[in-house]
């Protein structure tokens, strides 16, 4: 059309060739025969009822929009294949978010498990340095508590060389244990063992001559004062002797008295005339006749010759 107001303009013939009618076939627009026909002297100005005119502007027009159409249709295809692929891209993406989420939970749990392994590393190697210090104390105490038992050992071996020294006494044991301090020991008990019955029969004789030779005092308790009681700085055997023969002067005085014999006793006390020999030989000589002497004052003599020096 030559004109924009299509109210007042004329109609001019539209040029339309078979081409652009199967093209309007193809496009649907068309569908029923005879639909459209060429304008013809009788169509002009105004085509007769049941047709309309065809104008090649429209049907440019007509054909770009139902090319849009087709165009809008594979838009919305595309746009639904986009949208399933969004869709399924969402899927995917909350998958992954939840695959992180786990894997974000699986490092912390990793995390926390290197951490404990961390931790038990480090009590591990505490633990190491403990057993190694509890190792080299141990072998300290070992040292020192074999140092010790060799100490004791040599301890108890001069205890039991001082008994052999004073005893004469040597043992060796039936069964030894193998073990140096336990033998050392064992052996100790058998000389302590020697030592005390020694003590008990000193003791017991000790007792039974202590009244002969202290009658005035009493006996110790102790071993020890008593034993000491018989080793004075004095010659305590001479000076019991000299009392016995103070006894024996005087009782033998006392049976002369009884006798009611006359007897010089000036000159049987002066003993400076008489020689050695001749005191012996009369001492030897009155051994014979003091067995009754000896039985009167209560003495039981020997069945054996008295082999007592004569005190001069």
């Amino acid at each position: 059309m030559a004109a924009a107001d299509l109210g007042t303009a004329e109609w001019e013939r539209s040029k339309i060739t078979n081409q652009d009618l199967n093209l309007l076939k193809k496009l649907g627009i068309t569908t029923k025969p005879k639909a459209v026909c060429f304008p013809s002297e009788e169509s002009y100005p105004a085509p007769p009822m049941g047709y309309r005119p065809v104008i090649k502007d429209l049907l440019r027009i007509g054909a770009q929009f139902v090319g849009y159409r087709e165009y809008a249709n594979k838009a919305e295809e595309k746009l639904a294949e986009a949208n399933d692929r969004a869709n399924t891209l969402a899927q995917q993406l909350e998958q992954n978010e939840k695959a992180r989420k786990k894997a974000e939970s699986d490092a912390i749990d990793a995390r926390a498990e290197a951490d404990k392994a961390k931790a038990d590393a480090a009590g591990v190697e505490d633990l190491r340095k403990r057993l190694h210090t509890a190792e080299t104390s141990l072998s300290d105490h070992i040292a020192a508590q074999s140092a010790r038992e060799e100490a004791i050992r040599k301890r108890l071996t001069t205890q039991s060389r001082r008994f052999v020294a004073r005893t004469a006494q040597e043992f060796q044991l039936d069964e030894p244990a193998n073990d140096s301090l336990l033998d050392a020991l064992s052996l100790l008990e058998v000389h302590g063992s020697e030592a005390r019955g020694g003590i008990d029969q000193a003791k017991a004789g000790l007792s039974r001559l202590f009244p002969y030779f202290f009658p005035k005092k009493e006996e110790p308790a102790t071993f020890l004062d008593l034993a000491k009681c018989f080793n004075p700085s004095e010659d305590l055997g001479l000076r019991v002797r000299h009392e016995n023969m103070k006894i024996a002067v005087e009782n033998t005085v006392a049976l002369v008295a009884d006798s009611q014999q006359s007897i010089d006793w000036s000159k049987v006390g002066d003993t400076d005339q008489i020689e050695q020999s001749r005191w012996r030989s009369l001492i030897k000589a009155a051994k014979p006749n003091t067995r009754k002497i000896l039985a009167y004052i209560g003495i039981k003599p020997s069945s054996t010759p008295s082999s007592s020096k004569p005190e001069v």
